[in-house]
C-alpha cells in the first residue's frame, strides 16, 4: 500500500479535532460556570466599592481573594484541557502508526 504523507496528516488532523471538539462543550461549560459562580459576589464587591460603602484597601483585598479563587478554578480547567490534549495526541499518533503499519508490504 501506497503511504502518502499529506493524505495521514489530514487524518491526523481530523483526529485531533475529532477529540478536541468533543471536549470543548464541557470545557466551555465548566469556565462558564466558574464565572456566573462569583457573578453575585464580584457585583456586590462592585456596588459597594461605587458607594463608598467599603474602601479602596477593603476593596482590594476583596478582589485579590477572588482572583486567587478563579485561578484555582482555572487551574482545574487546564488539568482538563491537557488530558483532552493528550488524548488527541494519542488519536493522531494511532493514525499515523496505523497508516505506517498498512504500508509496511510483508
Amino acid at each position: 500500500m501506497k503511504f502518502d504523507i499529506n493524505q495521514v496528516l489530514k487524518q491526523m488532523l481530523d483526529a485531533i479535532a475529532g477529540t478536541a471538539k468533543n471536549d470543548l462543550p464541557i470545557l466551555k461549560e465548566t469556565g462558564k460556570i466558574f464565572l456566573i459562580s462569583r457573578k453575585e459576589r464580584l457585583g456586590q464587591l462592585a456596588t459597594f466599592h461605587i458607594s463608598g460603602a467599603i474602601d479602596e484597601e477593603f476593596f482590594k483585598n476583596r478582589l485579590e481573594d477572588e482572583k486567587l479563587l478563579l485561578e484555582s478554578e482555572l487551574h482545574a480547567l487546564k488539568i482538563m484541557t491537557m488530558a483532552t490534549a493528550q488524548r488527541a495526541a494519542n488519536a493522531a499518533i494511532e493514525v499515523f502508526s496505523k497508516a505506517v503499519l498498512s504500508a509496511i508490504v510483508f
